[in-house]
């Protein structure tokens, strides 16, 4: 979800302002992709690089964090909305570790679409951390298979992405879901978190629909 710093800078209002109107956007489109019949998200909304921003930015981040789940987390709840916060807890402040620990009991037993925060979180730091665990579980790590890395994932148990959406015009994954991405279909939108819509979701899925996944396989035309 990139993009809202620019856009603040474009209306020459500060990045908090940006990041506002950004959490005004991921409310819309997690009401937009449950009515489309998606039934799981997610959204990297803080990543384990995101510490070296200023400060006062990192503070806003995690306020904003607070008053989402202050003013939504009964609406998604009624709504049977499982909510998964991926990522490290190691470094953040009791009061958020608090909150993530509120928002996953609370949902944990919903099951009709599923919202996945990715927060303080990196693909190589999952995966490093995912390797540690097997390791203290006992699993032999000269043996390691896709199946045991994937089991002790953040992600454990949710379907591997169809595809990734990245705003603002940048062309790069930014160390999101690097493991579980290995196949999954890009799209790289031009357009500014802060200004996407419905409409653009539904573009980048019509896109999606029209490839032609192999997973490695050779076409049919090919094989035939």
């Amino acid at each position: 979800m990139d993009g809202n710093g620019r856009w603040a800078k474009a209306r020459h209002r500060p990045r908090i302002f940006g990041h506002q109107a950004g959490v005004k956007t991921v409310k819309r489109i997690v009401e937009d992709a449950s009515e489309i019949g998606i039934k799981c998200l997610t959204l990297y909304s803080f990543s384990t690089e995101n510490w070296s921003r200023p400060k006062a930015e990192v503070s806003a981040l995690f306020g904003l964090l607070k008053q989402y789940v202050e003013t939504d987390l009964e609406h998604l709840h009624s709504h049977d909305v499982k909510i998964r916060i991926l990522g490290s807890r190691a470094g953040l402040p009791s009061d958020i570790s608090s909150i993530i620990e509120r928002v996953e009991a609370r949902t944990k037993d919903n099951s009709s679409f599923a919202l996945n925060i990715a927060f303080n979180y990196g693909g190589r730091d999952e995966i490093i951390r995912a390797v540690a665990k097997a390791a203290r579980a006992g699993e032999d790590v000269t043996a390691l298979t896709n199946d045991i890395i994937a089991n002790y994932l953040d992600t454990a148990g949710i379907p591997e992405p169809d595809l990734i959406i990245r705003t603002s015009g940048e062309h790069r994954t930014s160390n999101f879901l690097m493991w579980q991405s290995a196949y999954a279909e890009y799209c790289f939108s031009d357009v500014l978190w802060p200004d996407f819509t419905r409409d653009h979701l539904l573009d980048a899925i019509e896109d999606f629909q029209k490839r032609d996944r192999r997973f490695g396989n050779l076409a049919e035309a090919e094989v035939a």
